[in-house]
Protein backbone atom coordinates (compact mmCIF):
# COMPACT_ATOMS: atom_id res chain seq x y z
CA UNK A 1 0.00 0.00 0.00
CA UNK A 2 1.51 3.37 -0.99
CA UNK A 3 2.09 5.55 2.02
CA UNK A 4 2.16 9.07 0.58
CA UNK A 5 -0.85 10.92 -0.86
CA UNK A 6 -0.58 12.67 -4.22
CA UNK A 7 -2.72 15.82 -4.30
CA UNK A 8 -2.56 17.76 -7.59
CA UNK A 9 1.18 17.21 -7.99
CA UNK A 10 1.99 17.81 -4.31
CA UNK A 11 2.92 14.87 -2.12
CA UNK A 12 1.58 14.62 1.43
CA UNK A 13 4.06 12.43 3.34
CA UNK A 14 2.73 9.56 5.43
CA UNK A 15 4.34 11.15 8.51
CA UNK A 16 1.69 13.91 8.38
CA UNK A 17 -1.16 11.39 8.54
CA UNK A 18 -2.16 10.08 11.96
CA UNK A 19 -4.17 6.88 12.30
CA UNK A 20 -6.57 5.62 14.97
CA UNK A 21 -8.27 2.26 15.08
CA UNK A 22 -11.34 1.28 17.03
CA UNK A 23 -14.06 -1.32 17.15
CA UNK A 24 -16.45 -1.04 14.30
CA UNK A 25 -20.20 -1.40 14.16
CA UNK A 26 -21.76 -3.23 11.24
CA UNK A 27 -21.05 -6.63 9.67
CA UNK A 28 -18.67 -9.10 11.20
CA UNK A 29 -20.59 -11.03 13.83
CA UNK A 30 -18.71 -11.70 17.04
CA UNK A 31 -15.40 -10.58 15.52
CA UNK A 32 -16.71 -6.99 15.60
CA UNK A 33 -16.44 -7.16 19.39
CA UNK A 34 -12.80 -8.23 19.33
CA UNK A 35 -11.04 -6.56 16.39
CA UNK A 36 -10.24 -2.90 15.83
CA UNK A 37 -11.27 -2.77 12.17
CA UNK A 38 -12.59 0.81 12.01
CA UNK A 39 -9.90 3.11 10.59
CA UNK A 40 -9.71 6.86 11.16
CA UNK A 41 -7.11 9.02 9.43
CA UNK A 42 -6.42 12.62 10.47
CA UNK A 43 -4.54 15.25 8.51
CA UNK A 44 -3.57 18.61 9.99
CA UNK A 45 -4.38 20.79 7.00
CA UNK A 46 -3.70 24.08 8.79
CA UNK A 47 -0.16 23.11 9.84
CA UNK A 48 0.97 21.19 6.77
CA UNK A 49 3.86 22.37 4.65
CA UNK A 50 3.27 19.71 1.96
CA UNK A 51 0.72 21.76 0.02
CA UNK A 52 1.57 25.05 -1.70
CA UNK A 53 -0.01 28.12 -0.04
CA UNK A 54 -2.69 28.76 -2.72
CA UNK A 55 -3.89 25.13 -2.61
CA UNK A 56 -3.77 25.08 1.17
CA UNK A 57 -5.80 28.30 1.44
CA UNK A 58 -8.37 27.00 -1.06
CA UNK A 59 -8.68 23.68 0.82
CA UNK A 60 -9.06 25.45 4.18
CA UNK A 61 -11.81 27.63 2.72
CA UNK A 62 -13.67 24.77 0.99
CA UNK A 63 -13.40 22.30 3.89
CA UNK A 64 -14.08 24.82 6.69
CA UNK A 65 -17.22 22.97 7.86
CA UNK A 66 -15.37 19.61 8.06
CA UNK A 67 -12.31 20.85 9.95
CA UNK A 68 -11.85 20.76 13.72
CA UNK A 69 -9.02 23.11 14.73
CA UNK A 70 -7.58 22.82 11.21
CA UNK A 71 -7.57 18.99 11.28
CA UNK A 72 -9.48 16.95 8.69
CA UNK A 73 -10.56 13.50 9.89
CA UNK A 74 -11.99 10.72 7.72
CA UNK A 75 -13.27 7.37 9.03
CA UNK A 76 -14.08 4.09 7.27
CA UNK A 77 -15.79 1.08 8.82
CA UNK A 78 -17.63 -0.59 5.93
CA UNK A 79 -15.34 -3.60 5.61
CA UNK A 80 -14.49 -6.35 8.06
CA UNK A 81 -10.79 -5.97 7.39
CA UNK A 82 -8.75 -3.16 8.95
CA UNK A 83 -6.51 -3.05 5.89
CA UNK A 84 -9.45 -2.49 3.53
CA UNK A 85 -10.85 0.20 5.85
CA UNK A 86 -7.42 1.89 5.89
CA UNK A 87 -7.37 1.92 2.09
CA UNK A 88 -10.93 3.29 1.96
CA UNK A 89 -10.10 6.07 4.46
CA UNK A 90 -6.94 7.06 2.53
CA UNK A 91 -8.89 7.08 -0.74
CA UNK A 92 -11.64 9.26 0.78
CA UNK A 93 -9.12 11.68 2.27
CA UNK A 94 -7.33 12.00 -1.08
CA UNK A 95 -10.63 12.56 -2.93
CA UNK A 96 -11.70 15.22 -0.43
CA UNK A 97 -8.39 17.06 -0.76
CA UNK A 98 -8.34 16.86 -4.57
CA UNK A 99 -11.93 18.16 -4.73
CA UNK A 100 -11.24 20.92 -2.19
CA UNK A 101 -8.12 22.14 -4.02
CA UNK A 102 -9.80 22.22 -7.44
CA UNK A 103 -9.79 25.65 -9.08
CA UNK A 104 -13.17 27.39 -9.19
CA UNK A 105 -15.11 27.04 -12.45
CA UNK A 106 -14.90 29.93 -14.90
CA UNK A 107 -17.65 32.50 -14.36
CA UNK A 108 -20.77 32.14 -16.48
CA UNK A 109 -20.96 34.53 -19.37
CA UNK A 110 -24.45 36.07 -19.35
CA UNK A 111 -26.40 35.63 -22.57
CA UNK A 112 -29.71 36.94 -23.85
CA UNK A 113 -32.51 34.70 -25.14
CA UNK A 114 -32.57 34.51 -28.93
CA UNK A 115 -35.41 35.91 -31.01
CA UNK A 116 -36.64 32.40 -31.86
CA UNK A 117 -36.85 31.46 -28.19
CA UNK A 118 -38.87 34.62 -27.44
CA UNK A 119 -41.24 33.94 -30.34
CA UNK A 120 -41.79 30.31 -29.28
CA UNK A 121 -42.48 31.39 -25.70
CA UNK A 122 -45.05 33.97 -26.82
CA UNK A 123 -46.66 31.48 -29.23
CA UNK A 124 -46.95 28.92 -26.40
CA UNK A 125 -48.52 31.57 -24.15
CA UNK A 126 -51.05 32.45 -26.85
CA UNK A 127 -51.85 28.78 -27.42
CA UNK A 128 -52.33 28.19 -23.69
CA UNK A 129 -54.60 31.25 -23.42
CA UNK A 130 -56.68 29.95 -26.33
CA UNK A 131 -57.10 26.56 -24.60
CA UNK A 132 -58.28 28.28 -21.42
CA UNK A 133 -60.67 30.49 -23.39
CA UNK A 134 -62.27 27.42 -25.00
CA UNK A 135 -62.83 25.86 -21.55
CA UNK A 136 -64.93 28.83 -20.38
CA UNK A 137 -68.73 28.69 -20.36
CA UNK A 138 -70.25 30.54 -23.32
CA UNK A 139 -71.63 34.01 -22.62
CA UNK A 140 -75.39 33.63 -22.98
Amino acid sequence: MPTDLDIRGSVVPAAELSWRFSRSSGPGGQSVNTTDSRAEVSFDLAATSALPEPLKARALRNLADKLVDGVLTVAASEQRSQLMNRQAARRRLAELLVEATAPPPPPRRPTRPSRGVKERRLADKARRGEVKKLRRAPDA
